[in-house]
């Protein structure tokens, strides 16, 4: 069973910068696509950004030249670099990994972003 960590997520002040991290365990996820969604309160969970194989990542209008989605294949580790953070990026991020009608999901990591 593939199961999915995230790690990273804290109160940081506008402006700052998180890199969230996501470990997978129980298969390589070489040929799946990655991807990190995030949920605000009273939002609907949405897609921020995501990457496959070699394939030039692509990012949510809102985050492009913010935020740096990449994965580590030998080491099974996704990452998600986010650069001069605002209020908005407030929620809950989740890393998702998924091929076909294979899904796995993370169980989520926090982001305030908060003066």
């Amino acid at each position: 069973q593939v199961q999915l960590v995230e790690s990273g997520g804290s109160l940081v002040q506008p402006g700052g910068s998180l890199r969230l991290s996501c470990a997978a365990s129980g298969k390589r996820l070489d040929p799946y696509t990655i991807a990190w969604h995030r949920q605000a309160p009273g939002n609907q969970r949405e897609l921020v950004a995501e990457i496959y194989g070699g394939m030039m990542p692509s990012y949510v209008d809102a985050v492009k030249g913010r935020f740096t989605i990449d994965r580590d294949n030998n080491k099974n580790i996704f990452s998600l670099q986010m650069n001069n953070l605002k209020p908005e990026d407030t929620g809950v991020y989740y890393c998702l990994a998924y091929l076909g009608s294979s899904i796995y999901w993370g169980q989520g990591t926090q982001v305030t972003v908060s003066s």
